[in-house]
């Protein structure tokens, strides 16, 4: 027999500031299999929805926009609980009919709307691969520099311009984006996506449009370079390294890998435990999802016996399958005060960030040193053993060409001891 869900009255803003936080929205029902869900946060609402999929017999959820409970409902992004179901209904009757449209493609469709629905895609699959509602980078960077933009999220789809896109990226740009590059990527792609899924109605040039109008090749949007300050050596390694383990155990075999590999925290949250191959002192790192790859494959990754050993009481004992890390979760029960709810692999990078600003204080390094800063020291310490180019690439997950544009310098510095050697005396001495 079916459980019956018990349903919380999420209508109107007096009931939903009574309700109490935690981990998981309140949902009612809006047909059989079909919800709509009110997630109370620390800050601000946000409304979900969530359909039943017979094919994979199991829940498909999406977070469609943010509850009204501070700001007034706008329609776009911000929803009162009328607007919440008629954007859930349109999201569920999309998945029933197997991810494609809802509705008749529409010349009239507007930014906002191809971005919400890339949102929503990008919300639903990092969710997926968390195993709880997680909300994606593409998230909160589409949300802050394109559905919050006084001009764009009204524009439809069918009028828009290299000159829009253009001017767009001028504003964002003095508004200072911890990465332009990676917003425009994130924009690019929700604005193909949506002419790819209504390219029947839409202007067959509008792909051009996208790729000029959103092209980052000016000095000033473009940084090339990887910052000095982020390049460490390997005694200020080991010191992060060092003050990492001390703060905590989990959070020390992070900071290990991230050394040890020059890999993405994405790519290290993915690992498993069949991951670690102690035998042939390496580790099978997986593949980011940057680029446009076909399939996904492993990095084999050569480790030291230390990193093996720091990782020894993740692995024994453990399915193969599990994943590799994993740290304990807290919800704040109170003014500066959490508790442990239960153990997880690491979901976000954000949650890195407190105690990787204390490893390094502790370490003695600048405050401004950041957890990139290990795959910067990582590629730049193969440049300069004298590793090939294209291996240190390849064994980082990005390419030559990236390699030579941010690494540049290390790579000369890098190829000065070899030089060197090929330097022979050509003034004959003196009789």
């Amino acid at each position: 027999m079916a459980r019956t869900l018990g349903e919380t009255r999420i209508q109107d803003r007096t009931a939903r500031s009574r309700l109490a936080h935690r981990d998981k929205p309140y949902w009612r029902m809006l047909s059989e299999g079909a919800h709509v869900g009110y997630f109370r946060g620390r800050v601000k609402g946000s409304w979900s929805a969530r359909y039943h999929c017979p094919i994979r017999a199991e829940y498909v959820r999406a977070i469609i926009g943010e509850a009204d409970d501070h700001r007034e409902a706008d329609g776009i992004t911000i929803l009162n609980y009328k607007q919440a179901v008629e954007k859930a209904l349109r999201w569920i009757e999309m998945q029933s009919r197997g991810g494609g449209p809802a509705t008749e493609s529409s010349p009239d469709m507007t930014i906002a709307e191809a971005v919400t629905a890339y949102i929503a895609v990008r919300d639903a699959r990092r969710s997926s691969r968390a195993g709880r509602e997680v909300k994606s980078d593409a998230s909160s960077n589409l949300t802050k520099f394109v559905l919050e933009d006084r001009r764009l999220p009204a524009m439809k789809l069918s009028v828009l311009s290299e000159a829009d896109l253009r001017a767009w990226q001028l504003r964002i740009k003095r508004r200072k984006p911890s990465s332009i590059q990676r917003v425009v990527n994130d924009f690019k792609a929700a604005l193909n996506a949506a002419f790819v899924e209504h390219r029947k109605v839409l202007p067959a040039d509008l792909p051009t449009v996208i790729k000029f109008g959103l092209k980052v090749d000016a000095p000033e949007v473009l940084t090339a370079a990887a910052r000095d300050n982020q390049i460490l050596t390997d005694d200020e390694v080991r010191a992060v390294v060092t003050a990492a383990m001390a703060i905590d155990e989990d959070f020390g075999r992070l900071v290990v890998l991230l050394a040890a590999t020059g890999a993405r925290f994405s790519q290290i949250a993915r690992m498993t435990v069949g991951d670690v191959q102690a035998g042939q002192g390496r580790l099978m790192v997986p593949q980011s999802f940057k680029g446009r790859k076909r399939v996904l494959a492993h990095i084999r990754t050569p480790v030291g016996a230390d990193t093996l050993a720091v990782l020894a009481p993740a692995v024994e004992g453990r399915p193969l399958s599990a994943p590799l890390l994993e740290h304990w979760r807290h919800r704040q029960v109170g003014p500066m005060q959490w508790e442990r709810v239960d153990r997880g692999p690491w979901a976000s990078s954000s949650a890195m960030l407190r105690p990787f600003q204390r490893a390094v204080e502790e370490a003695g390094l600048p405050l401004s040193t950041i957890p990139y800063a290990l795959r910067h020291s990582s590629i730049v310490r193969g440049l300069r053993a004298g590793l090939p180019i294209r291996l240190v690439a390849a064994l980082h997950d990005t390419s030559v060409a990236m390699i030579e544009r941010h690494y540049s310098r290390y790579i000369t510095e890098g190829l000065d001891e070899l030089v060197a050697r090929a330097v022979v005396p050509i003034v004959a001495k003196a009789a």
